[in-house]
């Protein structure tokens, strides 16, 4: 068994360590966790790993968040997975500051990388890890916020929240969408 692991983040030195970036945290914590490393790759940087008998494509995006549906087609087309191997890691402001929510479907949320990738593949059934990075900003400020980088304090509260994240996707691929969402979707509003 196949899967595409999508981190979602922006590309560049300014974007790095932004709330906006957590899923290529995510997505670089799993590679460590497997000790595999990025190389160039098309639309994306690309690793691979294996746990258990399943492989894992681990994609981030260099297409920008706003076009990243063009990357997860091209590598969900080129590895022949269909949208149900596919788990795309995202922040989400509506979620409480390093709130985990594993989800099988659903909307885009507004979120602009979501809203591409379900554009591109016609489809909003893929999974979707869903971290909440919080919404402490002032009206009119949103961008600001989720380009702002973490504050220290952040940095030790989300630690333990993305090696979570990273079971997250093991217990995805090894025990199944359900079943794990039933496992850490109660642990992630702890």
């Amino acid at each position: 068994m196949q899967y595409l692991i999508v981190g979602l983040g922006n590309i560049g030195d300014e974007y790095a360590n932004t709330r906006h970036n957590i899923g290529f945290v995510v997505a670089d914590a799993f590679a460590f966790d497997r000790k595999v490393t990025f190389e160039s790759g098309r639309y994306a940087s690309v690793a691979r790993a294996t746990v258990k008998g399943r492989t894992f494509v681990i994609v981030k995006p260099t297409t920008f968040m706003n076009l990243s549906g063009k990357a997860v087609r091209y590598w969900m087309t080129k590895e022949k997975l269909l949208p149900e191997n596919i788990l795309v890691i995202v922040d989400d402001l509506a979620l409480p500051l390093g709130s985990l929510r594993l989800r099988k479907k659903g909307s885009d949320g507004g979120h602009n990388g979501l809203i591409n990738i379900t554009e591109e593949l016609g489809t909003s059934d893929f999974a979707r890890l869903r971290i909440g990075i919080g919404a402490d900003f002032a009206k009119g400020y949103q961008i600001d916020y989720v380009l702002s980088r973490w504050t220290k304090e952040e940095e030790t509260l989300l630690l333990p929240k993305i090696n979570t994240a990273v079971e997250i996707i093991k217990s995805f691929a090894l025990s199944g969408i359900d079943r794990t969402m039933n496992i850490f979707n109660k642990k992630g509003a702890e």
